[in-house]
Order: C-alpha cells, then sequence, then structure tokens
C-alpha cells in the first residue's frame, strides 16, 4: 500500500496546511505536528490573495487547514487604530477569503479567533462566575482590533467548514517570548488587576489538533475555565520563578492615560469546551501545571 501524495500515512492520515508560520502560534502548531508524527506544511501564499491560496490548497493537498495568521499589532493593538485598511485587508478580507476557498474544497478551516470582543456587563457583571456563551453577540468595540475580529466572526458563521477558536490573553510556558501575556505583564511598569478568563497554549494547542482529527466547526471558547488576575498570575511569578519581583498596580483610568484604544476584560464560558474535552483544567491549574512548575527556580 503507498502513501497518499499529501505525505500523510495509514497511522496519521491527515495533513495540515498551516497559515502564521512567522507567528507565535502557527510556529507551536508546527512543533506540535512534528512531536505528534502529523505531515504538515506551512502556506506560503497571503490570505487576501485569492489565488495564492488556490495554489497552496493544490500543492499541499491538505486534509485541514489552519489559520493563525493575521495581524495583531506591534507592539501591541494600538498599531490597529492607525493601520485600519491593513488591519482589514487581513483580519477582515484575507481570513473570509481562506474560509471561502477551504468551502469549496471541501476543507475544514480552524480559525485562531480572539475572545477579546466582549466586556463585563450587568448580564455578566466582574466577579459573578457567568461568562459569555458562544452565541453571545459581541459588546466590546472600544478597539479596532476587536472591531474587525465581531465583524469577521459574525461573517463566518454562515460558513459552515469553520471552527473558531476564541483565544484569550495567550499564555505558554516560553517565559522569554514577548507575546506571552506573562511576559508582557512582568515587563510593565504598572499593571491593572482585573479577572480574566486566558488561554493556556500548551493545554490548548494539542486540544485543537484533536478538534480538527474530530472535524469539529463552529464558534468555541478556547479557554481555560474560569478567571484569574494580573495579581494572581504576578503572586505565583513571584512564588515559583522570581522570589524578588514586586510590582505596581494602577487603575483603569491611569492605563486609559497611556494606551490609545481601551482594552477588553470578560469572562468567557468554556462549558462547551470542557464538555468536549473533560480532562480540560481549570486556569489555575493549567497555569501551574503547564507554566509555574516547568519554569520552577524558587525551592519548594
Amino acid at each position: 500500500m503507498g502513501f497518499p501524495a499529501n505525505g500523510a500515512s495509514p497511522e496519521n492520515p491527515n495533513k495540515f496546511l498551516i497559515y502564521g508560520r512567522t507567528g507565535w502560534i502557527g510556529g507551536l502548531l508546527g512543533t506540535l505536528c512534528q512531536a505528534q508524527g502529523i505531515a504538515f506544511e506551512y502556506a506560503s501564499g497571503r490570505l487576501e490573495d485569492r489565488a495564492s491560496l488556490e495554489k497552496d490548497i493544490a500543492q499541499v493537498k491538505p486534509t485541514h487547514v489552519f489559520n493563525a495568521a493575521g495581524v495583531t499589532g506591534r507592539p501591541n493593538v494600538d498599531w490597529c487604530e492607525s493601520h485600519k485598511v491593513e488591519t482589514i485587508r487581513t483580519n477582515v478580507v484575507g481570513t473570509l477569503t481562506l474560509a471561502d476557498v477551504c468551502r469549496n474544497h471541501g476543507l475544514i478551516l480552524l480559525n485562531y479567533a480572539t475572545g477579546c470582543i466582549f466586556e463585563y456587563d450587568s448580564g455578566h457583571p466582574l466577579g459573578s462566575g457567568i461568562g459569555f456563551k458562544e452565541h453571545d453577540t459581541p459588546n466590546f468595540t472600544g478597539s479596532f482590533y476587536s472591531k474587525t475580529k465581531a465583524m469577521v466572526e459574525e461573517l463566518l458563521k454562515n460558513y459552515d467548514n469553520v471552527c473558531t477558536l476564541r483565544v484569550r490573553m495567550p499564555i505558554s510556558s516560553d517565559l522569554s517570548n514577548p507575546r506571552n501575556f506573562i511576559a508582557k505583564i512582568t515587563r510593565y511598569e504598572k499593571v491593572v488587576d482585573i479577572p480574566n478568563s486566558m488561554s493556556i497554549l500548551d493545554e490548548l494547542l494539542p486540544i485543537s489538533i484533536e478538534m480538527a482529527k474530530r472535524n469539529l466547526t463552529g464558534i468555541w471558547n478556547f479557554t481555560n475555565p474560569g478567571v484569574v488576575s494580573h495579581n494572581e498570575i504576578l503572586e505565583m511569578y513571584r512564588e515559583y520563578v522570581d522570589p524578588n519581583f514586586t510590582w505596581k498596580n494602577f487603575t483603569l483610568e491611569e492605563q486609559a492615560k497611556v494606551i490609545v484604544a481601551p482594552r477588553s476584560n470578560n469572562e468567557l464560558d468554556a462549558t462547551k469546551l470542557k464538555t468536549e474535552f473533560p480532562e480540560l483544567l481549570s486556569i489555575k491549574d493549567s497555569l501551574v501545571k503547564y507554566v509555574f512548575q516547568p519554569n520552577q527556580k524558587v525551592k519548594a
């Protein structure tokens, strides 16, 4: 029996096409595929160039497509406020084009999206434990980045081949990565202290690969259950990594003076993901297991 032309094998019949080679999540996905023996290739096409997407699919012959490409802005989402057309081109036009091409080829697209399209409100008060569900309508339009993401999510609902994964404040065990939420807040002069839903990539990215294998579609709150505050994370950092670490807090009003666009703070309800993957850890347990214990420098 010969191997399929796309490089998949009988043991691993899937072949993944990944957009976002130079991005953080895209890079981690490739590493995971190698570790699991899954055939994959990084795409060379650009999201907004339909012909290049068609060429990628014709050459790679994937079983699933992952989109970890997109504009978040450097050094942060404030960049999007002054680069609106570039943000639309990739986050809206590009993502929709990829979804459309995949649908024409009968392929499921796993799209790493954002949960930063909500903010605490009277129906989901801070500290209540009532999280936003997958079917809830986004209510945060404070930043142009979040606005474009909410637009795309609404349009993608019409594509039955798309699996939308709402990532929030992503964290990984690589504390040196500047995109890591923990790396960010340990370097800030001051931090706000608000409980939020967050995504531990070391635990969740392997789950997204399993979701592809199960051909799951629709919208998913792609966060660990529960919330954790900035101060709680920094207290864990001090406990496990640096006993001399100190930080200062400031209010949302004070923060507003040093950023261009407001930031989203919310709790997402992870019940749907937890039901599909019962082994999924709560945010604080996942932080300890996947992030702080592997980086422990302080003797217990």
